[in-house]
């Protein structure tokens, strides 16, 4: 029998290897980081230190002049971090990458160069259709922080804020309820032989847990009502010991309500925060009694809730004071500045190590869920089916 005869060398049956992926190549990143200039806007993206860490690994930083001042870092410590300075806004906002707290205003947008690729906050609910077709124009990256997901599948920019606000509602509560604030007088503190401070929390996510653990601490009695079962199991996990905890029924949110001394609102909703306290509810409440609506920046969970400011905080309504300020974090701009500065950096690094944005979109489907545009294409469903405008699927725009 004649032997077969391969149509293949020996060389080419040996395996071979296989080049799968190109090398990424390190980049050299240029991030500007301007001045905020909406009013009350203290906070800054990158402190000092997370500045130095970046630096050191070879790429550039430019701040705006003063940027920092808000959150009480200096120019000086910028510079010694190995940050540049510039009076220049107009070169800040040249840099082919920029972060920003706030979203960049119409002002604003026009200072930049086509194809920028920004990082900062969209706050979808203040934004209008023509912000998105100018940021189009420009065929600007765009990515939301608060919709960059982790590898547990949450939100950490929101929920280090949600954490600030939580324990900040507690704070602003005991402050409200001091004589000198004309409050009610009473302490936060279990002092021996005086009953402690009753406090219902409405909503048991990320604010509710914080304000309970901050509440608790404070020797307060707490009471946390929530929808969601499983919300209110975690609860009870994570501040490890028993509270209160019940559904939303107006029954018992009535009693519950009728009795304590501060109410905290932290509820959310698909697009507005269900309102759960109506003002007939609000009416049968103690006198001098405080509200916090945590949820104001979604419309808020009181009926009684009006939008008030850092200025002035406070109205009264049926002699129960309310406190309804958006953005509470922003009380506390160097803890809010440390806590956000803390998720940009690794997030820069690593686009630095994939060797450019579009890289890391490639292989970090977290980062992917925040970004909204992609060279002036919005690539987020959501927005597309809010302002009525075409979308593409941000995974048919890169391979």
């Amino acid at each position: 029998m004649s032997q077969h005869t391969s149509p293949f060398s020996k060389q080419q049956l040996i395996p071979q290897e296989e080049t799968l992926e190109v090398l990424k190549q390190k980049g050299e990143l240029f991030i500007g980081i301007p001045k905020e200039n909406q009013q009350k806007e203290k906070r800054i993206c990158l402190t000092p230190d997370a500045v130095n860490a970046i630096t050191a690994h070879g790429h550039r930083v430019l701040i705006e002049a003063g940027a920092g001042e808000g959150a009480n870092f200096s120019d000086a410590d910028y510079i010694t971090a190995g940050g540049e300075i510039t009076r220049d806004t107009k070169k800040v906002f040249s840099c082919p990458l920029l972060l920003k707290v706030e979203p960049p205003t119409f002002s604003e947008i026009e200072l930049l160069n086509p194809q920028t690729t920004i990082i900062s906050a969209l706050q979808l609910k203040t934004q209008s259709k023509k912000y998105f077709e100018e940021l189009a124009k420009k065929r600007i990256t765009a990515v939301a922080f608060e919709y960059i997901l982790d590898d547990d599948g949450k939100y950490p920019a929101v929920r280090s804020l949600s954490e600030i606000a939580g324990i900040s509602s507690v704070l602003i509560a005991s402050e409200l309820m001091a004589a000198t604030n004309n409050g009610n007088g009473l302490m936060f503190g279990n002092i021996s032989g005086v009953p402690p401070v009753e406090v219902v929390i409405i909503g048991a996510g990320t604010v509710g847990e914080f304000a309970a653990r901050s509440a608790i601490g404070l020797g307060a009695n707490v009471k946390i009502f929530d929808n969601s079962i499983t919300k209110l199991r975690n609860i009870q996990t994570n501040l490890k010991q028993t509270v209160y905890t019940s559904t939303i029924q107006p029954k018992n949110l009535l009693k519950a309500l009728k009795r304590c001394d501060v109410a905290i609102g932290a509820t959310r909703g698909k697009d507005r925060a269900p309102v759960i306290v109506s003002s007939t509810m609000v009416e049968h409440m103690k006198k001098g009694a405080v509200i916090i609506d945590v949820s104001i920046d979604m419309g808020g969970c009181f009926e009684t809730s009006e939008v008030t400011s850092h200025d002035k905080p406070t109205i009264e309504k049926y002699g129960v004071i309310h406190y309804a300020v958006p953005n509470i974090p922003s009380r506390y701009p160097k803890t809010a500045s440390v806590s956000i500065s803390n998720i940009f950096t690794p997030y820069l690094l690593k686009i630095g190590e994939d060797g450019g944005l579009e890289n890391s979109l490639r292989f970090d489907k977290g980062l992917r869920n925040g970004l909204y545009m992609y060279h002036g294409i919005l690539t987020n469903k959501s927005v597309g089916e809010w302002f009525d405008l075409s979308y593409n699927d941000i995974n048919f725009l890169i391979f």
